[in-house]
């Protein structure tokens, strides 16, 4: 059994392929997976280190505001699609698997132009341009919200939840957990995520933390911070921590600054199941792989949905766990000047952390991973 997968760009498609992957291999240990990434993003390092081959095309985004440019990305689109078209031929796949992203236009485009039975998975509520534009070519189509009939064929949906990556820790690990950060057990702990690249709002609300923007000050004390800024903010926020340290160096109660020099600050954290097991609340983006995580390990959140993606589709996934009480929904435009009084007013609230942490509960699918692969099986089979 031969199975292609294709997505990528952010982590948000590339976690969730690679447990596809995991998941045909424990149900079909001697089949052969290839995936196809694009050059230059974050795909075409994880995916080896999960033990999967990758193979590279040249895509770019579309440009929305810059309309003219888009020449370009159409001829680099077709570039890339011929580039796939042979590496399907030599791959003979028996399925093809897109999970979004650019990329895997090009790649399952190909693979149904040379009758390979494509299934797509799509992790939003908001269908992404891709797998909108590939939905015709779909035998089917494996969603994590209701009401997708509206992007797709109904006869060709499958509700399947989103895949996402093994998280948990067993209880007798907590304690290593602490130690890797270097943090301790008797505090409270925020994890704070913007994803790989980083949350330019996400990081300047934290860095503008302020005691007198905070109702329970007294509290400061007891706060312990995981901060994932993104590779692309980690210099400039080290920077500024330093230079706020040096100016405010005199004051002796709980400086903000204080809180980030004993919390444990990173461009990218690797160990984030040890992240997700200690942390008491979560501030992220709403990205559909994310939110799936979330509910999974039934963790308390703060979602703030990037502006910066394609129809808003980020409002939509974190707007679909606020009106279930499952999460607070602080859009982008007041991070600024609410997220972390709203966040540090949530972390000591232990009955509103149980609540949030009930609802989102109630919103996980379990097994996803094994679900989609179980259709793409049925549909070599057929």
């Amino acid at each position: 059994m031969n199975f292609l997968i294709s997505g990528g760009g952010t982590g948000g498609h590339i976690f969730p392929a690679i447990s596809i992957a995991n998941a045909l291999r424990k149900i079909q240990p001697d089949c052969q997976i290839l995936f196809i990434g694009a050059n230059g993003r974050l795909e075409m390092q994880k995916v080896p280190q999960a033990g999967y081959e990758i193979v590279g095309l040249d895509v770019m985004g579309f440009e929305r505001k810059q309309v003219w440019k888009n020449f370009s990305v159409i001829f680099t689109f077709l570039k890339s699609y011929f580039k796939a078209k042979k590496i399907v031929k030599n791959f003979a796949p028996d399925v093809a698997i897109g999970v979004g992203g650019y990329v895997s236009g090009a790649a399952m485009w190909a693979a149904s132009a040379l009758k390979v039975p494509v299934l797509l998975q799509e992790q939003n509520s908001f269908a992404g341009v891709t797998n909108r534009f590939l939905a015709k070519k779909a035998s089917k189509i494996c969603v994590a919200y209701n009401g997708m009939e509206k992007f797709f064929p109904n006869e060709k949906i499958i509700f399947t939840g989103n895949p996402v990556r093994e998280l948990r820790v067993k209880s007798e690990e907590l304690r290593v957990a602490y130690e890797h950060f270097g943090l301790s057990p008797d505090k409270k702990t925020l994890l704070i995520i913007g994803g790989s690249l980083g949350a330019k709002t996400i990081n300047e609300s934290v860095l503008k933390m302020k005691n007198e923007e905070c109702k329970i000050k007294n509290e400061l004390n007891n706060l312990q911070i995981i901060w994932q800024t993104g590779k692309n903010y980690i210099d400039k926020i080290n920077e500024e921590i330093k230079m706020k340290n040096e100016e405010y160096n005199e004051i002796t109660d709980n400086s903000s600054f204080l809180i980030l020099n004993s919390s444990f600050i990173s461009s990218f954290i690797e160990r984030m199941d040890y992240a997700y097991a200690i942390a008491d609340l979560v501030i992220s983006r709403a990205g559909a792989s994310t939110i799936s995580e979330l509910c999974l390990l039934e963790k308390p959140s703060i979602l703030v949905p990037s502006p910066n993606v394609a129809e808003n589709h980020q409002f939509h996934n974190a707007n679909a766990l606020a009106t279930k009480n499952a999460a607070i929904l602080i859009e982008d435009k007041d991070a600024v000047e609410n997220l972390v009084t709203a966040a540090i007013n949530t972390i000591f609230d232990d009955k509103k952390l149980t609540e949030l942490s009930k609802n989102i509960s109630k919103l996980a699918v379990k097994n996803s991973s094994e679900m989609i692969a179980e259709e793409a099986i049925k549909l070599m089979n057929n």
